[in-house]
């Protein structure tokens, strides 16, 4: 487990996108904060994202475990501005990142939080090996000046329930 920051990025204008029960507010960490997450424990409020809108629907599908096409969900873009401090997991340090058990993925995640390392933390998907999650740190002074848009209905495909 690496004790520092596995890696700084350079701050761009990074877009994320977020699928949620738009009963709760979205753009909001206290789910994560309620009950914990592959990169955070229970007790910290944190935002989770996807690189893509496409990565964001199968994250909700493999999350949901409804087995039925939620009615309820909206989606968000996320706008990370140039000033946001942004710091990427490397996952050669973070070893079993990935377990089921999830400690190795929440204690880093909680170190980063906790430090208050940077206000994004790049991390990679544990479902679509070749995309990437935004994690965002609701309590970082950078938290502030992240943008996100009002909330859209979600359109999913029926097929993606038979």
């Amino acid at each position: 487990m690496a004790s520092r920051p596995s890696g700084h990025l350079k701050a761009a204008p990074w877009r994320a996108y977020r699928i949620a029960d738009r009963r709760h507010k979205i753009f909001d960490g206290e789910g994560a904060a309620a009950f914990g997450g592959r990169w955070n424990s229970p007790g910290r409020r944190v935002i989770y994202a996807a690189q893509t809108y496409a990565g964001a629907m199968l994250e909700v599908l493999v999350n949901a475990n409804i087995g039925r096409m939620p009615r309820q969900h909206a989606w968000i873009e996320i706008l990370i501005g140039e000033q946001a401090s942004i710091e990427e997991v490397d996952v050669r340090k973070v070893r079993r990142w990935d377990a089921p058990d999830q400690r190795a993925s929440r204690t880093f995640g909680d170190q980063w939080y906790d430090e208050q390392r940077s206000t994004i933390l790049v991390v990679p998907s544990a479902v679509v090996r070749m995309e990437r999650n935004i994690v965002i740190n609701q309590q970082h002074p950078g938290f502030r000046k992240l943008r996100a848009t009002k909330p859209k209905p979600v359109v999913w495909d029926q097929r993606l329930f038979q």
